[in-house]
């Protein structure tokens, strides 16, 4: 990345130019052209290149669509302590992303269409890449009263989400359901039923037993997903589950999904690779909604990512101050950040899996997401000719994870001392450059 350094600064149009020795999709070697941002070929190296286009040497890196991020908490407005929307863009575009989706729990509450507007042209004039609303489902998150979904689809938001809350009313969430069905908008469900959750804490198991802290039952998880799936067979509407985090979740999505309901299903990094072994040392990185599931949860959630069942990688990144984290466990938020890992993550998974296959990176973080959120037709597109120049570019080299090095507000990032094996290096939306490794933040 040197001489891309001599070339690049944030901002900038990439122009006409040569990207040289790319691996796209981790595959063969190629020079990329190009030229207002669009590609506009991919050779392989032995052949002519244009005289005119500049040309960047890239030997060896990984080239992949821009992510998508279905499920991305910006805090702003009312929480800039934690972030804001130009320090949670920046994050997300440092791990690879063109496109995430603001959940509706900010203050006040995404809950109107003007609500969603406002977060359109905040977002226009400090994002370093691109917003998508999340529209409330109830008024201020509060599960009594319907929030208007027409208008706020009308205004752009196109998933519906009370998200850190679950809209526990079986009625209200069935005429969620067939109000976003009217239209064609999604509805993702925060599965957490709260009288079996209760005042849980952490998993239930063993490390609940030994910390002491309320135990936090699966069932309560699994018990809204299999009704909503059964809510959602019924309105024909699309019923979205965020985060899911166990064994019997995935079982109960890959049934519904095997009886042609329109069913589907995110996880996050950190379900796919951290247990409950590590929440037992109650430390507030690892208090997380829902908890760190047992080591047999993550096993079964990487193999539902594998046959499909799990469609998406979401991060749920959940910045906090780190005076509201240093608090003892049952006072401390719940939440983590994951933007700037999460690519980093999804690659040791797969690796450790022996199944380290990039066209599954680019379904599960880009193509799918991308077709969830309803913008498929500019967002989560393939590597190819004529598609807008939306890309990351992966390095293979080892990186260790520690608070100086990140662009969130935050540091509640769980994975801090960790050290990785691939790393996102350059972002660019539709041929402007939007992240660029080591320039100054």
């Amino acid at each position: 990345m040197k001489t891309a350094a001599a070339h690049w600064s944030i901002g900038s149009s990439l122009g006409d130019m040569i990207l040289t020795g790319v691996l796209p999709y981790g595959g063969p070697p190629a020079d990329v052209l190009i030229s207002d941002g669009k590609f506009v070929s991919f050779v392989s190296q032995d052949q002519a290149r244009n005289p005119e286009a500049q040309v960047v040497d890239c030997q060896g890196l990984i080239m992949m669509p821009g992510f998508v991020d279905l499920h991305t908490h910006l805090r702003e407005p009312g929480g800039e302590a934690a972030e804001t929307i130009s320090t949670g863009t920046r994050s997300a575009t440092a791990g690879g992303y063109t496109d995430v989706f603001a959940m509706a729990n900010t203050d006040p509450v995404t809950d109107s269409a003007e609500r969603v507007r406002n977060l359109v042209a905040l977002a226009n004039l400090h994002g370093a890449c691109r917003v998508h609303p999340v529209g409330a489902l109830t008024k201020n998150l509060e599960g009594n009263e319907s929030a208007p979904y027409a208008e706020m689809a009308a205004a752009g938001a196109h998933i519906f989400s009370d998200d850190g809350r679950c809209l526990d009313n079986a009625n209200l969430t069935r005429q969620g359901l067939q109000a976003v069905a009217a239209f064609g908008g999604v509805l993702a469900q925060h599965a957490q039923s709260a009288d079996l959750a209760g005042q849980g804490q952490i998993n239930a198991g063993p490390a609940a037993q030994s910390t002491g802290i309320p135990a936090w039952l699966g069932v309560a998880e699994e018990t809204i997903i299999a009704r909503d799936a059964i809510l959602a067979a019924e309105t024909g509407a699309h019923l979205h589950v965020c985060h899911i985090s166990t064994r019997r979740s995935a079982d109960i999505v890959r049934w519904a999904k095997s009886q042609g309901w329109p069913v589907t299903a995110e996880v996050t990094p950190h379900h796919l690779l951290l247990s409950d072994e590590l929440a037992a040392l109650a430390d507030t990185r690892y208090k997380v909604n829902p908890p760190l599931r047992s080591v047999d949860d993550v096993l079964a959630l990487r193999a539902a990512l594998l046959d499909g069942t799990i469609d998406a990688v979401a991060t749920d990144h959940a910045p906090h101050t780190a005076e509201t984290k240093a608090r003892n466990w049952c006072d401390a938020p719940f939440g983590m950040t994951g933007l700037e890992t999460a690519l980093s993550v999804v690659a040791k998974v797969l690796e450790d899996a022996e199944h380290l296959d990039w066209n599954l990176v680019a379904a599960v973080m880009s193509e799918a997401p991308a077709r969830i959120g309803g913008i498929s037709e500019f967002a989560g597109r393939p590597l190819a000719v004529g598609e807008p120049a939306s890309f990351c570019l992966i390095e293979d080299q080892q990186w260790t994870v520690t608070s100086e090095n990140r662009y969130s507000k935050s540091d509640n990032n769980p994975f801090r001392g960790n050290s990785f094996r691939y790393k996102v290096v350059a972002t660019a939306l539709e041929g402007r450059l939007v992240h660029l490794a080591n320039e100054s933040r």
